[in-house]
């Protein structure tokens, strides 16, 4: 018999709570439901879900925190709820670990299918190797070695100044997480750099260059936020 994969449902709204553990447990998910903050850390651990969904105004400690605190010691996938729709909480979200973010109210087929979209993402993630002091990252077509300042994309080398090859790392070392421009410009060329976020639109230009989408992945503009290497299926 094969094991249902399980959903936190952390909502205080039970009518709501409920009516998604409905939808999902007609695709055959086992879920479970609780309405705050400090018992949704708790079940984290006890529960041990597959993805969690995760409304962002709670009682007690709210949905950003319950997110910092689960990302300190889970790569459990999250889908943060919200009747919040503005880009600074959609950001803010997306930086703290959440892998995808939703506006209230949300039509029930369109969550059930980035539900089992986002547990898709989390099965395929890119082979990393293991070996002490090496970075790099395996997709199709395409390997990114930062050890060796190497890429080989369709079984060809690719010349590739340091500083795109970082952030082509960077990128594909996170698949389908959303960087700001800003955060690209801290990690890739330091809090002290003088300079603005274009230098990063730059960067991605030529990488798209040399580097064309593939039918499993691609370098994704997210329009108004920045950018993420998405892999699909």
């Amino acid at each position: 018999m094969v094991n249902k994969q399980k959903i936190l449902i952390v909502d205080d709204d039970s009518n709501i709570a409920e009516l998604i553990s409905l939808y999902l447990t007609k695709e055959c998910f086992d879920t479970m439901i609780v309405g705050d903050g400090e018992s949704a850390l708790q079940m984290v651990d006890s529960f041990s879900p597959n993805l969690i969904l995760l409304d962002l105004m709670l009682p007690g400690i709210d949905g950003y925190q319950v997110c910092r605190e689960v990302r300190s010691h889970s790569n459990v996938p999250i889908i943060m709820l919200s009747a919040k729709g503005e880009i600074f909480d959609k950001v803010l979200g997306l930086e703290l670990g959440a892998d995808d973010y939703m506006e209230k109210p949300f039509d029930s087929k369109e969550l059930v299918a980035r539900v089992k979209a986002v547990l898709r993402r989390y099965k395929t993630a890119p082979a990393v190797k293991e070996q002490p002091d090496i970075k790099c990252v395996e997709y199709p077509d395409l390997i990114v070695n930062q050890t060796n300042y190497s890429v080989i994309y369709n079984g060809k080398t690719v010349d590739m100044p340091p500083k795109e090859l970082e952030l082509l790392y960077f990128l594909a070392s996170s698949p389908n997480h959303v960087f700001t421009r800003e955060q690209l410009l801290d990690q890739i060329w330091g809090y002290e750099y003088i300079g603005d976020t274009r230098t990063v639109d730059v960067h991605i230009k030529r990488l798209r260059e040399k580097i064309k989408d593939h039918e499993t992945w691609r370098i994704a503009t997210i329009w108004g936020i920045g950018y993420k290497f998405e892999v699909r299926q």
